[in-house]
């Protein structure tokens, strides 16, 4: 007698309606906004990689480097992301993708540059930057990191204007970059690598403004506000370890971790 599959495939079509019938109805029975519901789908769904985490490093990237071939911007943006997968702590990457990417072909090419006064100083850029750069640290809630850093480096600069007896419209230049602008109100604040307690953040910046000040006025370094961040990315690690704190975690968890 010879075997008739047709039974078993009805059989198996019938559970599975079953099964799709009593998962809609337990959907549909879930209360919405129930913090444990969210926790465990997102714990068990898979995440996938995303592309907005490229597309801002790559912007940041076409915004602050300059390079004579696309194959260095390229490799820039390249081991930028590669940063994110390589150095990291307990899940999290402690370089700023674009930071990194920047410092990296500056080191490892003879082609790249950063170019500090490209934004010039004029007052308008300053209220462009100021605005669009408040609306992402409201989003963010990184406002402090902004605000330590620009304060201590503005009462270095201030002090040091003052010994040197010079006017304050050389002090207003120095703080009215474009480019020192878009670091700090955007590339400073990345949320996914700065520390994460507030203690934390307000002396991690304020270390950053003092290494800034220093590689500025005493090397004579254009490009000090980036080897600076360089420099001190790891120390957020330890900050991390010594005050602990949530992570930051964007709403909708579809950015690379």
């Amino acid at each position: 007698m010879g075997f008739n599959p047709k039974p078993f495939f009805q059989t198996t079509l019938e559970w599975c309606k079953i099964q799709t019938l009593e998962t809609i109805l337990n959907l549909l029975r879930k209360k919405p906004n129930c913090p444990q519901d969210n926790d465990a789908t997102i714990a068990s769904s898979p995440k996938s990689p995303s592309l907005k985490s490229a597309m801002i490093t790559a912007l940041s990237l076409s915004l602050l480097l300059r390079a004579d071939n696309y194959s260095t911007m390229v490799l820039a943006g390249s081991l930028g992301i590669l940063s994110k997968f390589i150095f990291r702590v307990e899940g999290k990457h402690f370089f700023n993708p674009a930071n990194f990417g920047i410092i990296a072909v500056l080191i490892l090419t003879n082609d790249a540059w950063v170019s500090p006064g490209q934004w010039g100083d004029d007052g308008w850029y300053g209220l462009l930057f100021a605005g669009t750069g408040s609306m992402v640290l409201k989003r963010v809630g990184r406002w402090d990191t902004t605000a330590a850093f620009l304060g201590a480096y503005a009462v270095l600069e201030g002090i040091r204007n003052l010994w040197l007896g010079w006017s304050w419209d050389v002090f207003c230049h120095r703080l009215m970059s474009g480019s020192f602008l878009l670091f700090a109100l955007f590339m400073l604040t990345d949320p996914r690598s700065i520390p994460n307690a507030p203690i934390s953040r307000l002396l991690w910046a304020v270390c950053i403004a003092l290494l800034t000040f220093i590689l500025r006025n005493q090397f004579f370094m254009p490009t000090a506000i980036f080897w600076a961040l360089f420099a001190l990315s790891p120390l957020s690690v330890l900050l991390d370890f010594i005050w602990s704190s949530t992570r930051f975690s964007w709403d909708d968890s579809d950015f690379v971790e």
